[in-house]
């Protein structure tokens, strides 16, 4: 008999639904992926790679989503598998909206090993800094 570690394995359609949840936000379907969270699919959900939701989202410039996931209380700081977190997508980016709506959030540029200040580093992002430093105890 297998051993159980009291995690229950979910079916192909609920995996193949939770993929799609990863789809609506790499596509930035804001509407449809929001209400989804409000019926009930967490907010950190996570790839395998552990890109979330708002990572995802961040690295591809959608700014709305990433407004609606602030709003329901997603984890700002989370990291991927990568040392990356939506912080330094955004900053990598160079989206500004996103980068000061993260900010407002609480995000921190000194997270993870890819973090904001290591992208601004590695790219020579010096509008990225400027940005940054604009914000309260960022500098």
């Amino acid at each position: 008999m297998a051993e159980h570690s009291g995690t229950p394995e979910l079916t192909e359609e609920q995996l193949e639904f939770l993929h799609s949840m990863l789809d609506l936000a790499r596509s930035g379907k804001s509407a449809e992926l929001l209400e989804f969270i409000d019926q009930g699919v967490p907010v950190n959900l996570t790839n395998a790679q552990g890109d979330s939701l708002l990572i995802l989202a961040a690295y591809n410039d959608h700014a709305e989503l990433v407004r609606g996931l602030l709003e329901r209380g997603v984890d700002v700081d989370r990291i991927n598998d990568r040392g990356q977190t939506a912080l330094g997508c955004a900053v990598f980016r160079q989206n500004h909206a996103i980068t000061r709506d993260l900010l407002a959030a609480g995000a921190d540029p000194r997270r993870g090993g890819q973090n904001a200040y290591a992208v601004i580093d590695m790219f020579g992002l010096d509008s990225m800094r400027a940005l940054l430093k604009e914000h309260p105890g960022t500098a």
